[in-house]
């Protein structure tokens, strides 16, 4: 299986939009996290050097994850054509996180609403990489908006982006270097050399889909009753105001059309670290900021999804691609 015809793109995204990533079942990137902590042990005893290990580090574990897709597939396929179809949008949506990316935000921005700081800063720590134990509350949203916007681009556009391009095993393929790169493709003592390779693969892999998620946040913008002239004001001016060559594209696009202000002061693992800032300080960062944020990540996932399937069904008709 190549690629993916609309009819799996829709049932893939509709799955994880209804169920998510559910606690005790089986997620091939819970194995996957599980294969780069082993290696990431293994390796580091070998006799390469940090940058080849890094190396094979990205190639077996990628190949390991888009090699297992493509295999279960092709056997499934061959024994039943039904049950590889289904098995390709069971794998595709295990590739989405608009659910789950929802649930986990929710859970923080709950807490706040109840004022319970601790217990906000606890499911915060969950999806962000940063130090969570002293942030106050406008710092804690900025966290949270933040995430989003980026996993807007990380967990969603992009894998709708491979995923149509490639199929299930290109899409898990994408995930295996996405989780690769929240895991090894820190810029510290232990990981710079080491997740060079995993780092510089994920921003190669994000740089179109990035790019992507600002334009649908721009568009999503007056949907969502946001600002559609500050967003591409702010993504024109700010994009290129963070570390990373891809994030600050759909974070300057989601700061324009909320009118808030992210970037600035953060800790990671104790250590000090500053962002320049993204977009302006017109509204403040707090539960409406919030709300309009996940309408803005929803609106521009549907976008994206159409796009994908019209360009699926101009690329392969409406049909379904078993082999």
């Amino acid at each position: 299986m190549t690629a993916t015809d609309s009819l799996t793109i829709f049932l893939a995204l509709l799955l994880d939009l209804i169920i998510g990533d559910p606690h005790g079942i089986p997620h091939p990137v819970v194995a996957i996290g599980h294969l780069i902590s082993v290696l990431d042990r293994n390796l580091r005893l070998s006799w390469l050097n940090e940058r080849l290990a890094g190396v094979l580090l990205l190639v077996v574990v990628v190949s390991c994850a888009a090699g297992s897709a493509w295999i279960l597939l092709q056997l499934l396929t061959v024994l039943m054509p039904l049950a590889g179809w289904i098995a390709a949008i069971i794998l595709s949506s295990t590739c989405l996180a608009a659910r789950s990316l929802h649930k986990e935000s929710s859970r923080v921005a709950s807490a706040l609403k109840a004022g319970d700081l601790s217990a906000a800063r606890h499911y915060l720590s969950y999806i962000v990489g940063r130090d969570t134990d002293q942030l106050d509350e406008p710092e804690i949203w900025r966290a949270v908006i933040e995430t989003v916007a980026e996993n807007t681009s990380d967990g969603i556009i992009a894998p709708l982006f491979w995923l149509t391009i490639g199929g299930p095993v290109a899409a898990m393929a994408f995930k295996a270097v996405s989780t690769l790169d929240s895991m090894v493709g820190y810029k510290n003592e232990r990981y710079l050399r080491f997740g060079w390779a995993s780092a510089r693969m994920d921003d190669l892999l994000n740089y179109v889909p990035a790019r992507l998620s600002a334009l649908l946040l721009i568009v999503a913008a007056p949907l969502a009753g946001c600002s559609m002239s500050g967003a591409a004001r702010i993504t024109l001016r700010d994009r290129l105001n963070h570390p990373s060559p891809n994030s600050g594209h759909p974070e300057a696009a989601a700061a324009g059309a909320l009118g808030v202000r992210l970037g600035g002061a953060s800790r990671y693992k104790g250590v000090s670290s500053w962002k320049e800032y993204i977009g302006e300080q017109q509204n403040p960062l707090d539960e409406h900021a919030y709300h309009r944020m996940i309408k803005l990540m929803y609106i521009s996932t549907v976008l994206m999804a159409v796009a994908c399937m019209f360009s699926a069904f101009c690329l392969r008709g409406f049909r379904v691609q078993f082999v």
